[in-house]
């Protein structure tokens, strides 16, 4: 499956942004799909994932309240609606698929196995 992410760009502290993801070449509603974020020199981390029906959602605390990750199915979309934007928030942003769903270790990066190209987000104090 090919990612493509988009919705990134410069936004204050406090506000708002929706990223998207649209996927092709294979069936999306097979695939478990995520966000993760990476800050230049660190760890790519997680951010949210969804299950493939779209039914079942999970947060890394430090977004937990603030984003909400959904699914269409029908338009081989999903999105991040992301709220109450901090500058810690800073980072490019991935998309990510797998057809697999690690219930114990869904946040590790090496589950997925593919990969939109990133869209920076930056939050600006």
């Amino acid at each position: 499956v090919q990612l493509q992410a988009s919705g990134g760009g410069l936004v204050q502290a406090g506000g708002s942004l929706r990223l998207s993801c649209a996927a092709s070449g294979r069936t999306f509603s097979n695939y478990v799909m995520a966000w993760f974020r990476q800050v230049p020199g660190k760890e790519r981390e997680f951010v949210a994932v969804i299950s493939r029906g779209g039914a079942m959602s999970y947060y890394a605390d430090s977004v937990k309240g603030r984003f909400t990750i959904s699914r269409d199915n029908a338009k081989n979309m999903v999105a991040l609606q992301m709220n109450s934007l901090k500058p810690e928030d800073t980072a490019i942003y991935y998309c990510a698929a797998d057809r697999s769903y690690y219930s114990s270790s869904y946040y590790r990066s090496m589950n997925y196995a593919y990969w939109g190209q990133g869209t920076q987000v930056t939050v600006s104090s």
